[in-house]
């Protein structure tokens, strides 16, 4: 069965944002390698729990992509997570707007996706 055009850009934003968030962990891997973290075990158990999400989101693209309802809601749980820590940096001065920018417009764009492919369906089951 071909994925509808929704199910695959809304797979695609989250293999995204699973990738990017890969790359964050890897980031701050090496900033631990290099002795930046002030609390080791600490900036390791983020570093997991980063690398926990980044492997829920793949696994919610691959879901989206086969029309599965358990990936596209656990999809939309990371996009409003993504789209309120977009909000919350707003408060922080001065505003860092790629941040904000780089995780909310995805977070929305996700989140539409998602909901569209939902509908898209209409509670068809997806062939086996």
């Amino acid at each position: 069965m071909r994925a509808p055009g929704l199910a695959l850009a809304a797979a695609a934003v989250l293999a995204v944002e699973g990738a990017a968030l890969i790359v964050f962990a890897l980031i701050e891997l090496f900033g631990v390698g290099a002795g930046d973290a002030s609390s080791l075990p600490t900036a390791l158990a983020l570093i997991v729990l980063t690398l926990i999400g980044a492997v829920a989101l793949l696994a919610f693209a691959f879901g989206a992509r086969a029309g599965r309802s358990w990936a596209r809601s656990g999809g939309i749980v990371f996009q409003v997570l993504a789209v309120a820590i977009a909000f919350a940096a707003l408060t922080v001065q001065p505003v860092v707007w790629p941040f904000v920018l780089g995780v909310g417009l995805p977070g929305v764009a996700g989140f539409l996706l998602l909901i569209a492919s939902a509908r898209a369906e209409g509670g068809r089951a997806p062939e086996a």
